[in-house]
């Protein structure tokens, strides 16, 4: 049985008020800001807050994909590798549970040398096994450990969150 957590219009205000946090936190940068988005749902909510951001900011907001798998999350890929010396980082993930996937997501970016990183969550379930407390989160959420939520999408539309 699963339970709607956040309809679509609540996950579009969501996003909303996520864009608005990062530009009054980024508002004096002076270099491109590149979001980075956790394949695939992470990758969708960052083009959405970077169309949201984008009126806000005379610099250019830049979005690539992160790919691992979160089982394993050995191999780190980013898509169309760009420069991110001296770049503001903001690393976007649908959910974030223990930790593990946004720490694996942060390896490749530390091979540079970013001005900051900042991470992002559309829903932070606070069951944190690794050292990462997301920057930016829209809905913080307890639930057991036996408990599932599920960002569902339809192409590139998030249709909603539900516990399962």
């Amino acid at each position: 049985m699963q339970k709607e957590i956040l309809s679509q219009k609540i996950i579009q205000y969501k996003l909303e008020r996520l864009a608005l946090e990062v530009v009054e936190n980024l508002a004096n940068a002076e270099n491109e800001i590149i979001l980075l988005g956790i394949k695939k749902n992470g990758y969708v909510i960052a083009q959405k807050v970077a169309a949201l951001m984008q009126p806000y900011f005379k610099q250019s907001i830049v979005v690539s994909g992160i790919s691992l798998n979160k089982q394993h999350p050995d191999d780190v890929q980013i898509d169309n590798p760009v420069t991110l010396n001296d770049k503001h980082i903001v690393v976007v993930d649908d959910v974030a549970n223990t930790g593990r996937t946004l720490m694996y997501a942060l390896k490749p970016l530390l091979q540079q040398y970013p001005k900051s990183i900042q991470t992002m969550v559309l829903i932070d379930r606070m069951h944190k096994l690794f050292p990462v407390k997301p920057d930016y989160v829209g809905l913080s959420v307890a639930t057991t450990l036996q408990e599932h939520i599920s960002v569902e999408m339809n192409k590139e539309q998030i249709v909603g969150a539900y516990l399962l």
